[in-house]
């Protein structure tokens, strides 16, 4: 199915997009600027022409209808530049980029997330948007703006581009099978667990409360619940009484049965079948994956409903974010940072989102009803107006330092102590000194 495909799609690579139109941000505005708020001939110095390459992450071929729109109309409003457009599979993407910075060939507009950019970063290649257009940092979510900061470096570096934010789905047969009010889904890890150990005690053992997914959620959780997990100088140190107390409290949830056995070395994909299948009641994840529930599992759709995402003692909400940067390289620097900017500019980002669901990066987008008005009674519009609200205030909790080296390291502990191998302070105390150890080299 075409809509299964989009939605799967932009869960791998969090990418999407459609023409360009200026409806729907009631702005009354007949004529808005390229940028929401800024004059097309401004905010840049040096002359908008020449020819750019920009980059993205596995676009084609279901957006290429978009990407094209989008440049056409660039190309019409500033006749004096061309855009070249090259799309990569995401399998290999960040060796690709290594190798083209090394060779001093980077594309003059790259769409790349935090984590991708971050070494780039390090190596001066990318250009400090809080020095080339710092008039600009106003107008996107304040998070997203932060999320291309390195620390370490002053500045930020990536114009937010697009962003998912989470919610918790949850079977509402399942609540109230459990004696659960359906109406009132969890907000805290504590709300949250106990609903998961009251589903799975109140079945018998024949439904799960809800999965771990220990490679996604583990250190996003710690840092909702208050951990600091690393020094502004690069030094891991997550293994605190909080992080030891999180950690315990998953252990003695698997070990009663509350997660699936089998669930300590899945992924999130994993917990996506065993929600659709009906073995898990609550399924924490971005709004997008509803389109996947609802292709594969429409007897599950029906009894699905969401709620905001989980916080801990930190209050605070996790977003993820892709970006674009332009490198210090690039020959046509105004034209790439003034392509960029459109590309990620209010009208345009609107019209992506609804391609699929993912959400804006500029505030004055989130204002459209598109993402504030749930009226129609359905669980997309629902999940759509709580992930928004979620936005403004929402940051990427993950350090850029959590690459996938880190992950194995932590996880694999993690994995350990919910076995019983190890003690949760054992198992933190060994995670920080590898991680430290692996930062060292």
């Amino acid at each position: 199915m075409k809509s299964h495909r989009i939605a799967t799609a932009a869960t791998l690579v969090l990418a999407a997009a459609l023409a360009l139109t200026s409806c729907g941000l009631g702005s009354g505005d007949p004529d808005p600027e390229p940028g929401g708020t800024t004059d097309p001939s401004s905010k840049t110095e040096g002359d908008i022409s020449g020819e750019i390459t920009f980059s993205t992450l596995q676009l084609q071929p279901t957006f290429t209808e978009y990407i094209e729109g989008v440049i056409a109309e660039f190309e019409t409003q500033y006749p004096d530049v061309t855009v070249q457009w090259l799309d990569v599979p995401f399998e290999g993407a960040q060796e690709r980029m290594a190798t083209d910075a090394a060779a001093g060939t980077l594309p003059d507009v790259v769409n790349l997330n935090p984590n991708f950019a971050q070494p780039l970063v390090n190596e001066g290649l990318f250009v400090n948007l809080d020095e080339a257009v710092p008039e600009l940092r106003e107008i996107y979510v304040p998070g997203a703006w932060d999320g291309f900061q390195v620390p370490g470096e002053e500045g930020s570096y990536g114009f937010p581009w697009y962003l998912t934010s989470e919610v918790t789905m949850y079977n509402t047969a399942m609540f109230e099978d459990a004696g659960l009010d359906p109406a009132s889904p969890p907000e805290t890890f504590e709300a949250m667990y106990d609903a998961a150990r009251t589903i799975s005690e109140s079945s018998g053992g024949s439904i799960y409360g809800m999965h771990p997914a220990l490679e996604n959620r583990f250190m996003v959780d710690l840092v909702k619940e208050g951990v600091e997990l690393i020094t502004p100088e690069g030094e891991w140190i997550f293994n605190t009484p909080e992080a030891v107390k999180h950690l315990e409290t998953l252990t003695s949830l698997y070990q009663d049965g509350v997660f699936p056995q089998d669930s300590l070395t899945q992924t999130h994909l994993q917990e996506t079948e065993a929600y659709q299948a009906g073995r898990v009641a609550l399924f924490p994840s971005g709004p997008n994956f509803l389109t996947i529930v609802e292709e594969n599992a429409p007897d599950i759709a029906k009894v699905t409903d969401v709620g905001p995402q989980i916080t801990g003692e930190a209050g605070v909400s996790n977003i993820s974010v892709m970006g674009l940067l332009v490198p210090e390289s690039s020959p046509n620097k105004a034209a790439a940072l003034k392509f960029a900017e459109f590309m990620t500019n209010a009208e345009n980002q609107v019209e992506f989102s609804k391609i699929v669901t993912i959400f804006p990066s500029v505030l004055e987008a989130l204002k459209d009803p598109y993402f504030t008005d749930d009226s129609d009674g359905t669980v997309e519009s629902k999940a759509r107006r709580i992930s928004a609200e979620q936005l403004e205030g929402g940051r990427n909790l993950l350090p850029v330092q959590f690459d996938d080296r880190v992950k194995s390291i932590i996880i694999g502990k993690a994995q350990l102590a919910l076995q019983g191998g190890l003690g949760a302070q054992e198992a933190l105390d060994q995670a920080v000194s590898e991680a430290n150890a692996l930062a060292e080299q």
